[in-house]
């Protein structure tokens, strides 16, 4: 990891790589627009054609496979599984459930004068695809993160894809309930989900994580299909003055190993915090190929000259995954994906366990938004009623706002009910 100073002679360089990372988002999709364009316009133009040839060039998925994972095949994994998985698996899949039952929208009314009601209902989404990815290791965690949520929400129906599924990830899918698990990934696969194909419906709207192909393909898709956020490589910040340089070396080497496109800053003031987390993020990564890549081309440590700086860095990234030292820190964040508080929170944790999602937004998108929840698969209709004492009450205002507008025909759909 380099070490870069905001202050002093280091202050240029700092700010130019700090305004390259603001755009990292944009620019990291930029580099694999024209190949994802290619396979998108391919699948939604021959279906399942298109999709086995790209399975077949990037997933090896041979010719004449069921894109269809099997009720069967999913019992096998899980009958496979060792208990210790089960158990964990189980545990993860009762947290997050928890968790997004505490999350669900209510309904709910109010009366601002008599004869009038205003509200909310909620309903969940018809159908929504679940992307999961299988490229370097299996992650039945983000099966268990994507489908669980929906079930609590009430979604109808809910597709699975993920290329070359692990035994895990089908385990996970059994566990779930999951019928709809096809064996395809990458832009073809949100291409597939987007548009339908002869064995694929489309569905109302993808989420999932994913990598840059991926990304930029839900991108591509997002008018013809909703599409959670753009959920791309992994992101970590630790913002700290106190921490123990062991344990921060251990999340960002953590995080970094999930791919070579990650993102791994330390943000302190802490000269000698800052020297620590170095030596102690070589050592860490040693023989970690993966990790060892990203940092080397992504990761960084900044030392800011104050705490208020090192701060105001940290919501100017925006990041996916964020630790700080105490709960009273969290009174500072503003932007951040997900926030990890103390010395015993491992962001890995989060990534299996504790109950909020693990898809979370990436590229700075948590200036606007959280990680994936149960809100992502219901809308929530408003509802108005009106008596005609209420409309009595409220039309003449509804008819001078529309008149002050010049729209005759507003004020003409209050005035005939007002005779």
């Amino acid at each position: 990891m380099r070490l870069v100073k905001t202050f002093g002679r280091g202050r240029s360089a700092a700010e130019a790589l700090i305004a390259a990372l603001e755009q990292r988002g944009e620019l990291n999709t930029s580099k694999v627009e024209k190949i994802v364009t290619d396979i998108v316009t391919d699948v939604r133009r021959r279906g399942d054609l298109g999709l086995r040839r790209y399975a077949a060039k990037f997933d090896g998925l041979q010719s004449g496979t069921e894109l269809l994972v099997s009720p069967e095949e999913m019992k096998v994994a899980w009958d496979a599984t060792a208990p210790r998985l089960q158990a964990a698996m189980k545990a993860a899949q009762a947290n997050i459930r928890a968790f997004a039952e505490a999350q669900k929208p209510k309904e709910w009314t109010i009366s601002p004068l008599a004869g009038v009601t205003t509200g909310q209902i909620v309903r969940s989404l018809e159908s929504v695809g679940c992307y999961v990815p299988g490229g370097r290791y299996p992650l039945p965690s983000t099966l268990l993160m994507t489908v669980t949520p929906a079930q609590v929400a009430g979604v109808e129906r809910i597709v699975v894809c993920s290329p070359k599924p692990a035994r895990e990830t089908m385990a996970a899918a059994w566990i779930a309930g999951v019928t709809e698990f096809y064996r395809v990934g990458g832009a073809q696969a949100i291409a597939a989900m987007a548009y339908g194909t002869q064995t694929i419906a489309r569905v109302n709207k993808i989420v999932g994580p994913g990598n840059l192909f991926v990304t930029a393909a839900k991108v591509m898709v997002s008018q013809a299909c909703g599409i959670d956020m753009p959920a791309g490589p992994t992101e970590i910040v630790v913002t700290s003055e106190s921490g123990d340089a062991a344990g921060i070396a251990a999340d960002l080497v953590a995080q970094a190993e999930h791919d070579p496109e990650a993102l791994a800053v330390l943000i302190t003031s802490n000269t000698v915090l800052a020297e620590a987390v170095k030596v102690e993020v070589k050592a860490q990564a040693k023989g970690n190929l993966i990790a060892m890549l990203s940092l080397a081309a992504h990761g960084c440590i900044f030392v800011t000259e104050s705490v208020a700086e090192a701060q105001a860095l940290t919501n100017r990234l925006a990041p996916e995954h964020l630790t700080v030292d105490a709960k009273a820190d969290l009174k500072w964040v503003k932007n951040a994906g997900s926030v990890f508080v103390g010395a015993y929170a491992p962001q890995s944790m989060g990534d299996y366990i504790s109950g909020p999602n693990h898809v979370l937004p990436t590229g700075r998108v948590g200036r606007v938004r959280g990680g994936l929840s149960v809100m992502d698969f219901v809308k929530v209709i408003t509802v108005q009623r009106y008596t005609r004492k209420g409309l009595w009450a409220m039309g003449p205002h509804a008819i001078a706002l529309a008149e002050a507008e010049g729209l005759k025909g507003h004020a003409d759909s209050v005035r005939v009910r007002m005779r």
